[in-house]
This record gives structure tokens, C-alpha cells and sequence, in this order.
């Protein structure tokens, strides 16, 4: 029996809109780079961030990807509050098999940024488990306020069945 089914199928070219709901703040980027362990002056000095050409301090560069500066609602029963697609998909564990990034300029604390989800492929493929499981593949786009790209996010999920055979 096959994984992938037209109801999958019908997922692919699908969007999901993120607007800003407030700028990046000094504050969120200072605790990023906390979080992170890195006292890159970068990140907390504006004099410094001058200095290196920068107009004011920037954030860490995977800021932008993991911060769910976005997020409006709860978390799920995951404790996650990011983006989901929440496929169809039964019987199977979720596994992020890897992300791809691509920056294009810092992020400042002054940046209101909006994210645009489209899943872009879903495949089926065999499982050294035996049995087949699911690639889902999908492209955030990080945009500013006014419309520059900032980001870009390639991300591959993968949904294994839990028993195998299938």
C-alpha cells in the first residue's frame, strides 16, 4: 500500500502566510545570542556593528529561521511553535532530515520579517527499513517589511512508518 495518496498529492503547492507581528527587538536578539553561547559584539554592541559597516547591531544569522518571530498561537501537543503542515499521514513518525539556508543580509533589530511556506514536493521513496517512506519538501522565504528577501530556508522532512513492511 502506498504512502503517498492523492489527498498527499493534493498538498503539494501549498502556502502558508506569516505575517510580522512585531520588529525583531534588541532584546531578541541579545537572548538569541545568549541561548547560543556567542558574544559576538556584533550582536550587542551597535558602536562595534558600526564600526564593521553594519547601521546598527544584527542578529545571529540563523535568528531569522529559528526564532517563530511569527508565531500567533499556541504550542502544539509537541510543545512546538513553529510552522507545521500537519499532513495527513497516519501510522508514520516525522523525522527533519535537514535544512538548507541561504542569507542574504543581517537582521537588524528595527526588521519586521514575514514569512511565506509553500511545500514544494512530496515523494516516495524505499526505506532501508523495508517498506517505503515519505520525502516532504519545502522553502520558507524571509522577508522584511518592505519586501526584501532575507532568508531562505530549504527544508526536508521525512515520515517512516512505524512498522515496517508497509
Amino acid at each position: 500500500m502506498s504512502l503517498l495518496t492523492d489527498e498527499l498529492r493534493s498538498w503539494i503547492g501549498r502556502e502558508a502566510v506569516y505575517p510580522a507581528q512585531e520588529e525583531i527587538g534588541r532584546a531578541g536578539i541579545r537572548y538569541f545570542a545568549l541561548a547560543l553561547g556567542d558574544d559576538n559584539p556584533l550582536y550587542r554592541d551597535d558602536d562595534y556593528a558600526r564600526q564593521a559597516g553594519f547601521p546598527a547591531l544584527v542578529a545571529p544569522p540563523t535568528m531569522i529561521v529559528e526564532s517563530c518571530q511569527y508565531a500567533v498561537g499556541p504550542p502544539d501537543d509537541h510543545g512546538y511553535i513553529g510552522h507545521a503542515w500537519d499532513l495527513p499521514v497516519d501510522g508514520c513518525r516525522m523525522i527533519r532530515a535537514g535544512n538548507a539556508y541561504e542569507f542574504f543580509r543581517p537582521v537588524l533589530p528595527s526588521d519586521r520579517i514575514s514569512v511565506v511556506w509553500t511545500l514544494e514536493d512530496i515523494s516516495e521513496r524505499a526505506s532501508s527499513r523495508g517498506g517505503t517512506q515519505l520525502f516532504v519538501t519545502s522553502v520558507a522565504h524571509y522577508r522584511d517589511d518592505s519586501g526584501e528577501l532575507l532568508a531562505i530556508n530549504r527544508e526536508t522532512l521525512v515520515y517512516q512508518p512505524l512498522t515496517t513492511g508497509r
